[in-house]
């Protein structure tokens, strides 16, 4: 593997068998020989750089069902068996990373660096050979943040451009902006069947609700919709044409094929968090100024009922997955506050430390996970029970979290 004697003799400072024997297997299996090379006694006073350039922090391949953690402070991203609940890699993430996304093949994470408006760039990582790919150039679309992998594209918000997009991995291109025209446009909803799209907009205290409209575009061009590429193909990968391929009107990123109409509607203030019911009948929006739940509804896209739900610094809410609770983080709190979505009120505030972003529902519905950003690790919340059962440590100010399913 390269890794030879002269290498390992001087920092292993110990015999020559055992150095050969340390050497070859830490670049075999990483961590887990460190480990044990260290619980022999051997000093090993590396900086953790050190071991990310040399590549020795993937100790086991990527399991097939991954919880992703981004954190903050370190850049990185970490891949964890949530079996086991450890951590099996850790690759670099691009500068402040805030959110991440995982393509719905589970091959690839993409990652929003965020810098409040002045990157503009989302890192790709390709989750089975565990390695950082060429990011994603957004160009003038500075501020990517909330992030969705719907119908084979990535969907982002680009804050300081005030717009979503969309990002085919296919044909490697921007292929669809819309603008908001409100302040802040931070997190994103895409339906499944791509014809809602939802965003929160924190600083213009609103939501906007936008929806494709049957026809009103020009149809195909002569050469007709081409084959499209599959949902994970990376950026260099090889995919097909995009739609209108050659001889379409629509050139590389195909014709319009509709309009979109935009409702904005007005919630609290500082709407940031927020979900969308598995029935796709309502939107719940945590106001982190007022502390309130504003809850929309979808079919008359006005606002039903607003709850003093007292969760003043709000940052994620969450559905569960069956629709029978909502559970929203605030980062200046020490409470998981858990709301019944039909009694429409707070059941229970689960202490889980000193602040809380990112929530993410394990699809089985067994488990919630919590990035406690100032704490440095993640809880984990037992929803049958609603209680914290353990705490996962996946880097500093952990943040965005998401989830990867082989397929």
């Amino acid at each position: 593997m390269g890794f030879e004697m002269s290498f390992a003799e001087p920092f292993l400072g110990q015999s020559k068998d055992v150095a050969r024997a340390a050497g070859g297997s830490l670049f075999r299996s990483g961590w887990v020989m460190l480990k044990d090379v260290m619980n022999r006694e051997i000093s090993l006073a590396l900086p953790l750089g050190f071991w990310l350039a040399c590549g020795m922090v993937h100790a086991a391949s990527t399991p097939a069902n991954a919880l992703l953690v981004l954190a903050k402070s370190d850049n990185t991203l970490a891949i964890v068996d949530p079996a086991t609940m450890k951590v099996v890699a850790r690759m670099p993430s691009g500068p402040d990373p805030h959110e991440v996304i995982a393509s719905a093949d589970g091959k690839f994470a993409y990652v929003s660096n965020y810098g409040g408006g002045a990157y503009n760039t989302i890192t790709v990582i390709d989750l089975v050979a565990q390695k950082t790919l060429t990011p994603i150039d957004l160009g003038p679309l500075r501020g990517p943040h909330g992030l969705v992998f719907a119908g084979g594209k990535l969907w982002f918000t680009a804050e300081a451009a005030k717009v979503i997009g969309s990002y085919d991995p296919a044909t490697q291109k921007v292929d669809l902006v819309i603008g908001t025209g409100q302040n802040r446009t931070h997190m994103i909803f895409v339906s499944d069947d791509l014809k809602r799209i939802v965003t929160s907009n924190v600083s213009s205290a609103t939501m906007t609700i936008i929806e494709k409209r049957a026809g009103g575009g020009r149809g195909p061009g002569p050469g007709g919709p081409g084959p499209g590429g599959a949902g994970g193909t990376p950026p260099g990968g090889q995919g097909g044409r995009g739609p209108g391929g050659p001889g379409g009107r629509g050139g590389p990123m195909g014709p319009p094929g509709g309009d979109w109409d935009e409702t904005v509607v007005a919630v609290g203030r500082g709407a940031e968090g927020f979900d969308v019911s598995p029935d796709g009948k309502e939107i719940w929006a945590a106001n982190a100024q007022d502390g309130t739940v504003s809850i929309v509804d979808v079919d008359s896209k006005k606002v039903s009922q607003t709850l003093n739900a007292d969760v003043v610094s709000a940052n994620r809410l969450k559905f569960t997955p069956d629709g029978k609770f909502v559970l929203v983080s605030t980062l200046g709190g020490s409470n998981l506050s858990i709301l019944d979505a039909a009694a429409r009120k707070v059941v229970k505030r689960v202490n889980i430390g000193h602040g809380a972003a990112g929530i993410l529902m394990q699809p089985d519905g067994l488990r919630a996970y919590v990035a406690c950003t100032p704490d440095n690790y993640v809880a984990l919340i037992d929803l049958k029970s609603m209680e914290v059962t353990g705490h996962l440590d996946a880097g500093k100010q952990p943040d965005g979290l998401a989830w990867a399913a082989a397929r």
